[in-house]
């Protein structure tokens, strides 16, 4: 079995740590108080139980929402289509403060944010930018970035340590900055082993020059992400990092058809070796951005202290 161990991204634009929210408000007053409150998660369209992105954002707005005496409302997304009319759905059943997911829901959640002032917005994993993609500030709306370039970084020059072949190889699901943040970090870090140990490691799947890579297209196509692993263990990959929610498991369905156990896997988000325990020894090691704590404490935050969008 190799050796496991994992790394965080911590939050960029939160300095928040697990355990350290402030005790939930013992009365109803305006300020600070849960008069009203209620908090709401609209997830991605791979759903609540991706064992990554949506299902551990999801276990974060619980466990806030039990700590208040609250219930959370959530609604889940079939495709991106769904974004707009799923937040128009929690505001009109009276959500307070809605927590919209990653790069593909900022418009949907400015649109949002515009036109109901009185909402309060979490954006979990991205700025907010306008229409033409520059950076926007909006009193009503809260980021909640990770330092995922410079954990990715470290993941990267783990692999090249530990590469047999001198290929290793990252894909992502869909070319946004949360997945090119990892995708790049991780190229990175091979190009700063390679200087290090005056090796050459090849990257395959991002070209840090072109910012060009390879991509899934999408979170939910699970023969995809297979195919896209076969093919690059085909070249010699003998580490991958998949950047792309739950389609980890088409690449570990890859790894099991292929039959070869020198192969190891990078998780992300999550911590592989607990969201797929039977593959556990094919983990080398994780990259992790603890949503499930980032979620919780934020919404604890607003409820304790009120809303801010810094």
């Amino acid at each position: 079995m190799r050796a496991h161990w994992k790394i965080a991204a911590t939050a960029g634009s939160l300095l928040l740590l697990a355990g350290c929210a402030a005790a939930p408000p013992t009365d109803n007053s305006a300020e600070g108080g849960l008069d009203g409150f209620q908090p709401c998660l609209v997830s991605t369209e791979g759903g609540f139980n991706d064992r990554s992105f949506n299902e551990f954002n999801l276990d974060g707005i619980n466990q806030a929402a039990d700590e208040l005496g609250v219930e959370a409302l959530k609604v889940e997304s079939s495709s991106s289509d769904d974004y707009a009319s799923n937040i128009d759905n929690m505001i009109g059943q009276g959500c307070t403060l809605i927590e919209t997911l990653g790069f593909a829901m900022v418009d949907a959640t400015r649109i949002a944010a515009l036109a109901n002032p009185d909402i309060q917005f979490l954006m979990l994993d991205s700025g907010l930018v306008d229409e033409n993609g520059d950076a926007l500030e909006l009193d009503n709306v809260k980021p909640i970035v990770f330092g995922t370039r410079q954990a990715a970084f470290l993941a990267g020059y783990a692999a090249a340590a530990t590469t047999q072949t001198g290929s290793v190889g990252v894909y992502g699901g869909l070319q946004i900055p949360p997945v090119v943040d990892f995708m790049d970090g991780f190229a990175r870090g091979v190009a700063q082993y390679n200087e290090a140990k005056g090796t050459s490691v090849e990257v395959i799947g991002w070209d840090v020059a072109t910012q060009e890579g390879v991509f899934v297209g999408g979170f939910t196509d699970q023969n995809a992400a297979k195919t896209i692993s076969t093919n690059m263990f085909d070249q010699g990959v003998d580490v991958i990092m998949p950047v792309a929610g739950a389609l980890f498991q088409g690449t570990l369905t890859a790894m099991q058809d292929r039959g070869d156990d020198s192969i190891a896997i990078i998780g992300v988000n999550s911590d592989g070796y607990d969201v797929a325990a039977d593959a556990a020894s094919s983990y080398l090691t994780s990259v992790l951005k603890n949503m499930a704590n980032a979620t919780r404490d934020a919404v604890l935050q607003v409820a304790n202290d009120g809303f801010d969008n810094e």
